[in-house]
This record gives structure tokens, C-alpha cells and sequence, in this order.
């Protein structure tokens, strides 16, 4: 007979169960080899310190996160910091690169783009000026060793014209040339009869896209010599006697018989500036925003176009002016006088910064090159001259013309144009640093009559002559640069680009201050200046406030404050110093070089005294 079991009796013991229950949970670092063993009770351990020995070290990989001091705040696991790989990189194919880094740049490359002079070396300053100094050197070469690198870029490379078997250029004219090139480049030559209201004044606009002409009977016109399309064309009824475009195509100055007017691109007359009265020339300075302007009264005068001001009058005490042009490196204006004489002027100085004796008579042109190296003059005397400005301004070279030029014009690349009577001739030279030869001329060319106004188009191998006969556009191959930066005078630009130029040029204007001869003295320290004012300050004041303090040694305890000692620190400071001032007057001492040993002779000579 079988008896029913009674509840509970297979059941476990309650001290076992709750064994079984209270496992304790499994660490990250732990396996289950170390959790459970062999005939090991699966209830925790009771040696803790055993325990503690049994576990593994942290792995040093895992970053895990510190605990907050602040409560609530939440903690972000750091990220481990990636090694770089220093193994050499591969292609795709495997393959190492020969060549690895960026490639070499030539010396002579990277110099023609650096601003600085490595030669002179830097000043003894505090250490952090220095550091300063270095910083901003190494920029520089960085620089200029990126933009020798972009150079490779510029895919446009300058024309020139040469003949064959050893034929004259000059004897070249503008229908062979014409025909010798293409058709975008042949569309460039071409002629406007206008000898109703002839002779006339032209300019081209910054960005070498517009042209702008003046009569002297009062036709005034601008238009897109590239399309041939008409902006604007008025009559304002007077004598014209100069036209400049401003900043932009979209205004232009016209000097009319008795006052100076401005202009829009759709021939609204915006101002009529009457303090600037009977104007002959006109020049505008783009950087500064400045329009210059030279009367029959003898007065050159600055007008600010942004603001609408007069910055400067200055009186020449020459008597009529009616020979000007401007020094596109300094921004500096060069008058010509009847006495035969050039004057380089500034609105920062009422009196002219230097005189040059040019001619025997009075001067009829001046003209200056785009670096600012080199000015050719042309006077009565029938004398052509080219003057170097870097120095003490002496004449290089000279010629004389069979009938004198009256006006002259340089070209982007150092080309010189003159305008002699209804002959334009052209003298190149070898490069575009080097001075245009007077000995045989480039390219000739004959008008229907007389020359009134010479300008090269900027970007393009165009020479714009204003003659009595109306507009002649001429080709003059190797004239102009042939890239152009696209950030200031973009040709191509849209409406909307220019206003956004417009804008950027206005918050980088130069203050008129600054012009200046050598504008890379404005990076320099005014020693005399500062030595002077430092001077007068200490006068005023009866003491000298940057004055270091002397030495006072801090007193100290357990008899280390007793008058020989105090003594003997102040001496080791006062030595330690004099030590500095004469290790730095030595250094910038020039090496003095060892006297070569002079041959003996029988008598001294009188050339010795040229021996070193």
C-alpha cells in the first residue's frame, strides 16, 4: 500500500535555498574559471583579502569614469587619444612614394614673393616680443612659399612680338598684326571717328573693361569696349579737360571748363565741386580713395570721394599746373613745372617731399611704372629722360626726339609709350624690372592726328590713344599682365561682387596720413621720434618713469640679513648686469675683419690710402 509523501519532504532546506538565491553577481574582470572551482562552495568568499590578491590588474586601455564631486552632474567617459601612425603612407597598390612631401620650391622663386629680409637679424627684445617676431616671420615664409607654389596656376603667360630673320618690329603695322592673330584678339583694334568734338582725353576703368572719353568740345561717353556697348553718352556743354573713372565703373569725374563733376555710369550728374574750380588734370588713388586734382591756379587738391571731403589744398607757388601723374607703389603725386623741374608731393606734407631738376626747359609729361622704380620725363629740350626713384633719383638714360614727346604713358609689364605730334612710339626693355631701352624702338604707329591722351587697358595688350581725330585702340603685344586676381580686380565680375568689393575696399582704406616716399618705413620704429619724446616726458615730469628701480635684497632670517651680506647680494646683482650690457654691445658690434698684411715696398704710394 502505498503512502502519499507529505509536502515538503523533497523540498530543499531553507538555509540551502537561500544559497542558491544569493549568488553573488559576476565582476567584468572576473571569469567563471575564478568564480566557481572544484568542490568549491558557490556561496562568496570568506577570506576578502585573498580575494583581493586573485583579481586581475585594471586593464590600462579602459578609461572609466571618475567619480563627480558635484552630485547630479553627469560624467562622460574620456576618449583614448588615437597614436599617430608613423609607418611611411602607401597606395593603393602597396607601393611606397619615392618622393614623399610637399615638392621643393627654388630660392630664387620664393624670394620674388617675400616680404621680409632675412638678413637683418632680429632685435635684442623681451623674450615674448621675440617669440612674437619669430612667429610672425615664420608666417611669412610660409606664405610666400605658398604663393610660389600657386604660381604654377597662372596659366597665362605674356605675349611679344618678334620678327623674322632678324626684321625691325617697328616696321610692323597694325593691319600684319591684326591679321597674325585671332579673331577674339583682332576685334580688340579699332576706330572712332569723332572729329566733330575732338581732340580728346580717355581712361580705362580699374578692372580694364570700360573705357570712358572726354572732348574738348564737350562730348563726354562711356562705354564696354570688349562688346562695343554703350553705357552712357551726354554733352555737358563745356570744355572738357580731363576724365578719371573712381573706384569703380560706376562713377567717373569729369574737369569741365570751371568746375569738377561727378558722374554715374547712366551720365546723371550726381555732384558739381566748386571749391575744386578750373581743374587741367586729374589722378584718383584707389587705396586711399583720394582724388587728386591740379588747376591753372597752382593748387593740388585732395578730395576724399567716401566721405565727400576736402583733405589737403596745397599750393605748388609753380603757376599753372597741367602736368601730373601718380606713383602707383606709394600713392605719392609727381608734378611738372615750367621751370624744368618734377615735385613729389603728399597731403601729409605742405611743402613737396623732394625736387628733381629734370630738363634745361619746362617739363611736358611725366610718367611713372608700376613698381615705382622708374619715371620718364619728356620737356621742351626735346630731351627723354628715365630717372630711377630708389635712390638719389639720377637719370639712367637719355634721348632725344626729333620732336619732343608731350605725352607718356608706362604699361603693366615696364613698356613706355610717347606721344610726339600724330606718332606714338614704344620702347620695351629686358624685363619687367628692368628700365625700357631708348635705342631702338618696340612698335610705331601713325595717327590721323594729333595725340591728345595715352592709357594702356589694364590685363590686356591694348594701348588707348586719344587723338583730335576721335578713339584709336592699338595692339601692343606683351603689354599688359596676363592674370589678373580675381578677389580685387575680377573683369568678369557681377553687380553683386562689385558691391561686396565696394564694401570690403571702404573698411581696408588707407588713411591719407600714411603717404609717404617709403611706405616700408611704416613698419619701422621712429627711433629719433621716440628718443625725442621720451626726452620731453622726463622733463615734464622731473624723473624717469621706466626707470628700473634698484636692486633692494628682501630680508632674511637667522642672521643672513646682516650688512655684509646685504652688501655682497647688491654686488652680485650689479656685476651680473654689467655682465649683460657688455656681452650686448659686443654682439651688435659688426665683426671687425682682420687687416690683410700690406706688401713690403720701397716707398709708401699714394694708393694706399684706398687699401683695406
Amino acid at each position: 500500500m502505498e503512502t502519499a509523501s507529505k509536502p515538503g519532504r523533497d523540498v530543499q532546506p531553507k538555509k540551502a535555498r537561500l544559497q542558491t538565491k544569493k549568488k553573488k553577481p559576476r565582476r567584468y574582470w572576473e571569469k567563471e574559471a575564478t568564480l566557481t572551482a572544484a568542490g568549491a562552495s558557490p556561496g562568496p568568499p570568506r577570506n576578502k583579502k585573498r580575494n583581493r590578491e586573485l583579481r586581475p590588474q585594471r586593464p590600462k586601455n579602459i578609461n572609466l569614469p571618475k567619480k563627480s564631486r558635484i552630485p547630479g552632474k553627469p560624467q562622460f567617459p574620456k576618449k583614448p587619444r588615437e597614436q599617430r601612425n608613423l609607418e611611411p603612407q602607401r597606395n593603393l597598390s602597396g607601393a611606397q612614394d619615392p618622393f614623399p612631401g610637399p615638392a621643393p620650391i627654388p630660392e630664387e622663386v620664393a624670394r620674388k614673393f617675400r616680404r621680409i629680409d632675412k638678413s637683418k637679424k632680429l632685435p635684442h627684445s623681451k623674450s615674448k616680443t621675440r617669440s612674437r617676431l619669430e612667429v610672425a616671420e615664420a608666417e611669412e615664409e610660409e606664405i610666400s612659399i605658398k604663393a610660389a607654389r600657386s604660381e604654377l596656376l597662372l596659366a597665362e603667360e605674356p605675349g611679344f612680338l618678334e620678327g623674322e630673320d632678324g626684321e625691325d618690329t617697328a616696321k610692323i603695322c597694325q593691319a600684319e598684326i591684326v591679321e597674325a592673330v585671332d579673331i577674339a584678339s583682332a576685334a580688340k583694334h579699332f576706330d572712332l571717328n569723332l572729329r566733330q568734338f575732338g581732340p580728346y582725353r580717355l581712361n580705362y576703368s580699374p578692372v580694364g573693361r570700360h573705357l570712358a572719353f572726354g572732348g574738348h568740345r564737350g562730348h563726354v561717353a562711356t562705354l564696354d569696349w570688349v562688346t562695343k556697348r554703350l553705357m552712357c553718352e551726354i554733352n555737358v556743354m563745356e570744355a572738357v579737360r580731363d576724365i578719371r573713372f573712381l573706384h569703380s565703373e560706376a562713377l567717373f569725374a569729369v574737369a569741365q571748363n570751371r568746375w569738377l563733376h561727378i558722374y554715374d555710369n547712366q551720365g546723371i550728374e550726381l555732384h558739381c565741386i566748386r571749391r575744386c574750380d578750373r581743374v587741367t588734370r586729374l589722378e584718383f588713388l584707389p587705396f586711399h580713395f583720394l582724388l587728386a586734382t591740379a588747376s591753372e591756379t597752382g593748387f593740388l587738391t585732395y578730395l576724399d570721394v567716401s566721405v565727400g571731403k576736402i583733405v589737403a589744398a596745397l599750393n605748388a607757388r609753380a603757376g599753372r599746373l597741367d602736368v601730373m601723374t601718380k606713383n602707383p607703389y606709394n600713392a605719392v603725386i609727381h608734378l611738372g613745372h615750367s621751370n624744368g623741374t618734377v615735385s613729389l608731393w603728399s597731403p601729409a606734407m605742405k611743402e613737396p617731399l623732394a625736387k628733381i631738376l629734370c630738363h634745361r626747359g619746362g617739363v611736358r609729361a611725366v610718367a611713372v611704372d608700376s613698381t615705382g622704380t622708374y619715371m620718364a620725363t619728356s620737356g621742351l629740350d626735346h630731351q627723354l629722360k628715365i630717372f630711377d626713384l630708389r635712390g638719389m633719383f639720377q637719370p639712367l638714360s637719355a634721348r632725344t626726339l626729333p620732336q619732343g614727346a608731350g605725352h607718356l604713358a608706362f604699361s603693366q609689364r615696364g613698356l613706355l609709350a610717347a606721344g610726339m605730334s600724330d606718332v606714338v612710339n614704344i620702347w620695351m626693355g629686358q624685363g619687367m624690372a628692368s628700365p625700357p631701352s631708348l635705342e631702338q624702338p618696340y612698335l610705331t604707329h601713325r595717327l590721323s592726328g594729333h595725340v591728345h591722351g595715352l592709357h594702356f587697358c589694364p590685363f590686356e595688350d591694348v594701348l588707348g590713344l586719344g587723338h583730335s581725330g576721335g578713339i584709336t585702340s592699338m595692339l601692343v603685344p606683351g603689354a599688359a599682365e596676363p592674370n589678373f586676381d580675381g578677389l580685387e580686380n575680377n573683369p568678369y565680375r557681377s553687380q553683386k561682387q562689385r558691391q561686396e568689393w565696394e564694401v570690403k575696399a571702404l573698411l581696408e582704406k588707407v588713411p591719407a596720413e600714411l603717404i609717404c616716399l617709403d611706405p616700408r618705413a611704416l613698419a619701422e620704429v621712429d627711433v629719433i621720434s621716440l628718443e625725442q619724446e621720451k626726452k620731453e616726458r622726463i622733463e615734464r615730469l622731473g624723473y624717469d618713469p621706466e626707470a628700473k628701480a634698484p636692486f633692494q635684497p628682501k630680508p632674511k632670517q637667522k642672521g643672513r640679513s646682516s650688512t655684509a651680506s646685504l652688501v655682497k647680494r647688491r654686488r652680485k646683482v650689479m656685476d651680473k648686469e654689467h655682465r649683460d650690457k657688455v656681452r650686448q654691445s659686443l654682439e651688435q658690434q659688426p665683426q671687425k675683419q682682420e687687416k690683410k698684411a700690406k706688401p713690403l715696398k720701397a716707398r709708401p704710394s699714394a694708393l694706399d690710402r684706398f687699401v683695406r
